[in-house]
């Protein structure tokens, strides 16, 4: 079963989600300096609350270890890093960029794994070797993987519907070119369900209003034409989701 966690407060989920990041990096690096905390990452929103629950958190900042990070992307846009849309991108301005100087000092920041941008643009070909490339860097496991859900319950870029099953039923390899997104820009790469049912946890992290109807689906109707709830059935003793309550206001107050 998942676990849940709502809150009313804006500050009170940000601080509990860099908390739970937290946690989950010690029960990784067990204080070996030596170790290496294997993270994944959506894009979205996300960047910001990485920014507002690690960077910005004066109590969190001082106990990330930031040199034995090795971060990944659970799904990236085949843009150039420079494009508003790559998810690498943003990640950099939003987090890498403050995390730097952050405190009045010099911060060493994480290994962050990107996909190789010299092949963008080159079609079908390149576009296959991207996704190839990108799996052979990953992880045996992820220590954590962190996941939005849009409004329409796909989470990395694993979409509902039949026309994408060929990214949602894979279950041998572990990264694969989307060649048809519903959203721009059409072509990306992602993870499929084969990583997300090695994490050894997997968390959710959804706000606002806008997501309401999608929860209810997701976590009351459990619909399992949604990707979503697909890594709820998979993994579930391992997922966390954090909801405020604007994104849980459809979601009974015992559940």
């Amino acid at each position: 079963m998942v676990k849940l966690q709502r809150f009313s407060e804006k500050k009170s989920l940000i601080h509990e989600f860099g908390k739970f990041i937290l946690e989950k990096q010690e029960s990784a690096l067990t204080g070996d300096a030596d170790a290496v905390f294997n993270i994944a990452i959506s894009g979205g929103s996300m960047n910001q609350a990485l920014y507002e629950s690690l960077v910005n958190d004066k109590n969190i900042f001082p106990h990330i270890k930031w040199p034995q990070w090795r971060i990944f992307f659970c799904d990236e846009r085949l843009v150039p890093f420079e494009d508003p849309q790559s998810n690498y991108g943003q990640f950099k301005k939003t987090v890498l960029d403050p995390l730097v100087h952050q405190g009045n000092q010099l911060n060493l920041g994480p290994t962050v794994y990107t996909i190789n941008e010299s092949l963008i643009g080159g079609g079908e070909t390149a576009n296959r070797k991207i996704a190839e490339e990108y799996a052979s860097m990953l992880p045996a496991s992820f220590d954590l993987i962190l996941l939005g859900c849009g409004e329409d319950g796909h989470t990395c870029s694993l979409f509902p519907g039949v026309e994408f099953n060929y990214l949602v039923e894979e279950m041998d390899r572990k990264v694969l070119w989307c060649n048809n997104s519903p959203k721009a820009p059409k072509d990306r790469i992602t993870f499929t369900l084969a990583v997300v049912a090695e994490a050894k946890s997997v968390c959710f992290l959804v706000r606002g209003a806008a997501k309401k109807a999608i929860m209810h689906d997701v976590l009351i109707v459990k619909n399992s034409e949604l990707p979503s709830v697909l890594v709820n059935e998979m993994v579930g003793t391992k997922v966390t989701w954090f909801l405020d309550d604007e994104a849980g206001a459809l979601i009974p107050e015992n559940c």
